[in-house]
C-alpha cells in the first residue's frame, strides 16, 4: 500500500507531504499501474513546483522503498497552492477509483 500524508499548519497551509510504499496493485509479472500514477501525480507536482513557479523545497527520495519526503522552506503562493490541491484532488480521485486497500492519503497538522 501507498500511505501519502499531507502536512498543514493550523493555519490550513500546506507544510510538506511524505509518500510511502508500493501500491502494490498490480499481479505478477504485471506492471503496476496504480504506483505509476501516484508517482507521475506526486514528481510531477514537485517538478512544476520548483520549475514554474520557482518553490523552496528540500527533497528526499528512495525509489526502491516508494519514498518520497517534501518539505516546503517558505510559504506556498496561490499558484503553488493550486498546483498542491491539483496532487491531493488526484491522489484523492485515484483513492476513490482503486480503494483505500492501495492507495492511503491522510493528513496531519503540525
Amino acid at each position: 500500500m501507498t500511505t501519502i500524508i499531507i502536512r498543514k499548519t493550523n493555519t490550513d497551509a500546506y507544510d510538506s507531504f511524505i509518500c510511502m510504499g508500493h501500491a502494490e496493485y498490480a499481479k505478477a509479472g504485471q506492471k503496476d499501474i496504480l504506483c505509476s500514477a501516484i508517482s507521475v501525480l506526486v514528481i510531477n507536482t514537485i517538478n512544476s513546483l520548483e520549475e514554474l513557479t520557482g518553490a523552496k523545497m528540500e527533497v528526499s527520495t528512495n525509489e526502491e522503498t516508494g519514498f518520497i519526503h517534501c518539505s516546503f522552506v517558505n510559504p506556498l503562493n496561490e499558484k503553488q497552492i493550486l498546483l498542491m490541491d491539483s496532487m491531493v484532488f488526484g491522489l484523492q480521485n485515484l483513492k476513490k477509483e482503486y480503494g483505500k486497500k492501495y492507495l492511503e492519503v491522510r493528513f496531519e497538522e503540525v
